[in-house]
């Protein structure tokens, strides 16, 4: 991996970095002691500001690059990527040296246009992502053809930019594994997986892929050589269209949170099921009334997971058509009693408290220190979870959960155990 390490301040140069940035709205010239290639990038000054003689590269933005030196022309987009022809055509004009394209990445179907005009066209190129979904295409220089890519010194000099200790530590050959979902700027498991890569020495990095759709995440994780990924709100069961093969447990319950890539042979798994049998492993369950509140598909894993461990389950949501959907699929009942009063156990599955606010499906006000109250948000009290510390309720939240789920979803990705109080401690 080449790295051209980039300034957000006039920091001292690193040594014997491959490239050196310098940004004239940082700098006020070259400073001395500037080894290895440089790249000059006038950000808005004049032409005249570049040093007579200079035998680095010149980028000069979307300008026409003055003759006589090596350049780059640039082009960025910060609210969206276009069409990869568009791309192509954007990058192909122009008698410049390299052909650099910044573009603000927000969806799979972005990843694979970045990919695609990387393939056609046939000039040096530099073509970025922006932005946490972006960030792969700053990994991967090799599959995408860069000449180089961008590490910052200090601070990001660009939305979805690691730092060049990072980049240099991992290569562009490094496991790539990560999470999607809209939205998942909420997630803690970067935070998580990434402390347990480390402790594991596994060389690698968990990515956001924020995406509103799922359009080409197959193509995206194929050619970008990515691991495996982990499937959130609200994409746990149209994600399964996209598999070659599925789990047991997804078969059963109708709904995946993990995708393993061996490959190029995309297999769906669902370790939600793990989580929530990890976190009522000390808990009995045989014989309970269980109420599930929610329909989707963290709902199904629970809906499948408590059946399985021989409690009654019942489910209370607002869409009536997923919730029959549901008991028809999983053999659970329809709660008729629109309370949570009367069960042994309450889970949550919406996601009130975390990024939505509203009704439960059930009453929650008539709560008792009999019950027991799970809610898979986490690392804020809910409101469900403040009711049942009122009613002095034993509680899980998501945390327990993510841990079981996610240990889970390592093993298949790396075949390896990971440290769970590692995974803990990093959730808090």
């Amino acid at each position: 991996m080449r790295i051209c390490y980039t300034y957000h301040e006039p920091l001292p140069l690193r040594k014997g970095a491959d490239m050196n940035e310098i940004r004239l709205d940082v700098y006020p010239g070259i400073p001395e002691g500037c080894t290895g290639e440089t790249v000059l990038t006038l950000a808005g000054k004049d032409f005249s500001e570049i040093p007579q003689g200079f035998g680095g590269l010149v980028d000069a933005g979307e300008r026409e690059p003055p003759k006589g030196f090596r350049t780059i022309r640039s082009f960025h987009d910060f609210a969206s990527t276009p069409a990869s022809q568009d791309i192509v055509r954007m990058l192909s004009d122009g008698d410049q040296e390299i052909s650099k394209g910044a573009f603000m990445a927000s969806s799979f179907d972005d990843l694979h246009r970045i990919y695609l005009a990387s393939k056609e066209l046939s000039r040096k190129h530099v073509i970025l992502g922006m932005g946490d979904t972006g960030t792969v295409t700053r990994i991967r220089q090799r599959i995408l053809g860069n000449e180089f890519t961008f590490g910052y010194v200090g601070s990001p000099t660009a939305p979805g930019q690691l730092s060049a200790d990072e980049l240099s530590a991992l290569g562009d050959g490094c496991a790539i594994v990560g999470i999607t979902g809209d939205p998942v700027t909420h997630s803690k498991s970067p935070q998580m997986q990434n402390a347990a890569m480390r402790k594991a020495g596994v060389n690698g990095i968990y990515l956001r892929f924020g995406s509103p759709d799922l359009a080409h995440m197959r193509d995206v994780i194929t050619e970008y050589d990515i691991r495996g990924m982990n499937v959130t709100i609200p994409h746990k069961q149209d994600a399964i269209e996209q598999m070659d093969d599925l789990s047991k447990t997804v078969k059963a319950g109708g709904a995946m949170n993990t995708i393993v890539n061996s490959d190029g042979w995309l297999t769906g798994e669902n370790t939600d099921v793990v989580g929530i049998t990890d976190t009522f492993s000390e808990t009995e369950t045989d014989g309970t009334r269980v109420l599930i509140m929610g329909s989707g598909g963290a709902a199904r894993a629970a809906g499948y997971a408590f059946t399985e461990m021989g409690s009654d389950t019942y489910v209370a949501g607002r869409n009536m058509e997923t919730v029959d959907r549901m008991c028809r699929d999983l053999g659970t009942e329809h709660d008729t009693t629109g309370s949570a009063e009367g069960y042994d156990i309450i889970v949550n599955c919406t996601p009130i408290g975390m990024y939505s606010e509203g009704r439960y499906p059930a009453d929650i006000s008539r709560l008792s220190k009999e019950q027991v109250v799970f809610d898979m948000v986490y690392g804020i009290r809910t409101p469900l979870l403040k009711a049942a510390d009122r009613a002095s309720c034993r509680t899980f939240d998501g945390s327990d959960m993510l841990v079981g789920q996610g240990a889970a979803s390592f093993r298949l990705w790396f075949g390896k155990e990971p440290d769970r109080k590692v995974m803990r401690r990093a959730l808090e």
